[in-house]
């Protein structure tokens, strides 16, 4: 979970708008070929196993191909490649890795149940998990669509606590509010830091009633990250 958290925040360092075409250094490609590589492998894997037994199943199918490149690029070093080169790299990733999201999407919703989610007891743990990280890796239209749905199905404990929190942060920065429980993440002087908080003097609080570690456990999580 948290390496989800840590490549959402990666990606979302880059600039938004599609930069022009720069030619990338053989260093700097050589630098992100390990997330084109993820994603080869994790298409071989999955096209080996048989059909999924059921929807839990295929969710978490969906996932383990939209996380394999973002595990990849949580080990690249972003200082190492140019300044001149970033914007143009984070896009040639991003171009890989959005085909596969939007994929997931249209799959996800293709598949939606009646009471709107995939709760914890019908599709488990790891399949409302992996429903929720499709969804987190979105837009901004279907955060609002979900988030009073996870809100609803976390207070009866069929969704993870964590997970309505990360989607309601994600909602809550992306709409330029502050964050209610401090997931989201910031590029600030090459390090990560916290995205503005609401009441922070009040966040624990928050976070325990959901479930979630204490917020200093959480921003140690941080502290080694390779730099952005």
């Amino acid at each position: 979970m948290i390496l989800g958290l840590l490549i959402a925040a990666a990606i979302a360092s880059a600039p938004p708008a599609r930069p022009a075409p720069v030619p990338l250094s053989p260093q700097t490609q050589a630098l992100i070929a390990p997330v084109h590589e993820a994603i080869v492998k994790a298409r071989a894997e999955l096209a080996a196993l048989p059909a999924p037994k059921d929807d839990g199943e295929r969710l978490q199918r969906m996932r383990k191909l939209e996380q394999a490149p973002r595990a990849a690029l949580s080990l690249i070093d972003f200082s190492k490649v140019a300044q001149a080169e970033r914007a143009a790299a984070y896009e040639a990733i991003d171009s890989q890795i959005r085909p596969i999201d939007h994929a997931n999407q249209e799959a996800l919703l293709a598949m939606l149940p009646p009471e709107g989610w995939f709760t914890i007891s019908r599709y488990g743990s790891e399949g409302s998990t992996s429903a929720f990280l499709i969804i987190q890796h979105s837009n901004i239209d279907l955060w609002r669509r979900f988030v009073p749905v996870l809100k609803n199905m976390a207070a009866k404990g069929e969704v993870k606590g964590g997970d309505y929190a990360l989607m309601c942060d994600r909602l809550a920065t992306t709409e330029h509010r502050p964050q209610r429980y401090g997931s989201q993440m910031t590029c600030q002087a090459g390090r990560y830091a916290p995205a503005p908080i609401e009441d922070p003097e009040h966040i624990d609080e928050r976070r325990a009633a959901l479930g979630m570690s204490p917020y200093k456990d959480y921003l140690a999580l941080f502290a080694n990250n390779p730099s952005c």
